[in-house]
């Protein structure tokens, strides 16, 4: 297969984005990240868009085709997929193997979803199709729900303190006070953490990503081409997507998600690296126990050792690898259909070295997108070129 590089990336900022609707969205991030790459328009041959619920809050369906439209793409594929909170890395997944396989030389990727206008329990309801609704989610079981049980297990189970959880979202928001595509501008407390609003125990209101609204985008094409195109670009050295239960009832462990140590296994052997050279990664922090679950699954430390992880600073910018930098979908913002494409976004600005919050010497970057409670995920590797 041919290696993939990624020439150009786009975002909008996140969070509540008035008078601006979805396939707007799009087009702004497309714009910005085919701007970025440099390739002219006319030379893109295929579109995947990445989107969970812009049928049920947007009213808006084909929302690939739209976006080709406006984007002045006529008569090329345009395919929209949906993988829940994983929708925009699953885009992604079918980019890159669109031009290693030979199918096409240049493809647009983008993510977008737009939330905020919609009351929050019809947003809540939206996001619960994440789950399998006819065996779990109809008794009344929310995603707050699923992952107050989850941390609560891993208390039990490997001693992590309410305390070590909350440090995530300190982390978190601190990192994304600087980075100007968050939602969230401002640093928090473990005081403020602890005590915020309770959601679903022992999940306080800082434990949980915002309602957001967003878009990202990224251009594609062959890395021996690459340079062509941006001075800067960054080649796609793994990809990995599994799947796994789509309840609780049917998680053996709810302390790990199969379906990230099954995709993390599949990029790390096509990237021949090890978790231990990862610098940098940006994880599905879709609550604070989801980030501490995931530096585990994805092998950055044993299991049960990732609460005390944040504890020592070995997740900040400055320790063993530097976790979600952007300030993660607690801080930045979680419009979930971008949000696989925002993590690229976010590490391709590490690695061509002009990120909000630059992790010195990064050279191998990690993305990490999850839906549901675990029921699909994707892992993607980048490395410079």
């Amino acid at each position: 297969m041919r290696e993939v590089a990624i020439v150009g990336v786009g975002s909008t900022p996140f969070g509540r984005v008035e008078g601006t609707g979805l396939v707007e969205l799009a087009v702004a991030a497309c714009r910005e990240a085919l701007a970025d790459s440099r390739v002219p328009r006319g030379q893109i041959q295929a579109l995947y868009v990445g989107n969970f619920v812009g049928e049920r809050l947007a009213s808006q369906g084909s929302l690939a085709a739209l976006l080709a439209g406006r984007l002045g793409l006529p008569g090329i594929p345009a395919t929209k997929v949906e993988g829940a909170c994983a929708s925009g890395g699953i885009a992604l997944r079918h980019g890159v193997l669109g031009i290693a396989l030979g199918l096409y030389d240049f493809v647009l990727v983008a993510g977008a979803e737009k939330m905020t206008a919609s009351p929050t329990p019809e947003v809540t309801a939206a996001l619960a199709t994440a789950g399998d609704e006819e065996r779990e989610m109809r008794t009344g079981l929310t995603f707050p729900g699923a992952f107050g049980i989850i941390m609560r297990e891993h208390m039990a189970r490997y001693g992590t303190t309410r305390e070590q959880v909350g440090l995530v979202s300190v982390k978190n928001h601190g990192l994304g006070a600087a980075n100007p595509k968050a939602q969230f501008r401002r640093r928090v407390t473990l005081d403020e953490v602890l005590g915020s609003r309770l959601i679903a125990d022992p999940l306080r209101l800082f434990d949980c990503p915002p309602i957001s609204d967003g878009a990202a985008a990224l251009v594609l094409c062959p890395a021996d081409r690459g340079r062509d195109f941006h001075r800067t670009p960054v080649r796609v050295l793994g990809s990995g997507h599994a799947t796994g239960p789509a309840t609780l009832w049917e998680t053996t462990d709810l302390t790990s998600f199969p379906a990230t140590v099954r995709a993390a296994r599949e990029a790390y052997a096509m990237a021949r690296v090890t978790p231990a050279e990862v610098q940098v990664a940006e994880v599905h922090d879709c609550f604070t126990i989801a980030e501490i679950v995931a530096t585990e699954d994805l092998g950055f430390f044993p299991k049960g050792k990732g609460g005390p992880a944040v504890e020592e600073g070995w997740t900040g910018l400055d320790g063993k690898v530097a976790v979600n930098p952007s300030g993660g979908l607690i801080a930045k913002g979680h419009p979930v259909g971008a949000t696989g494409c925002a993590q690229v976004y976010e590490l391709v600005r590490q690695l061509r070295g002009d990120a909000a919050n630059q992790v010195r010497n990064a050279e191998v970057a990690l993305a990490h997108n999850l839906g549901g409670t675990g029921v699909v995920s994707t892992v993607t590797i980048l490395g410079r070129l």
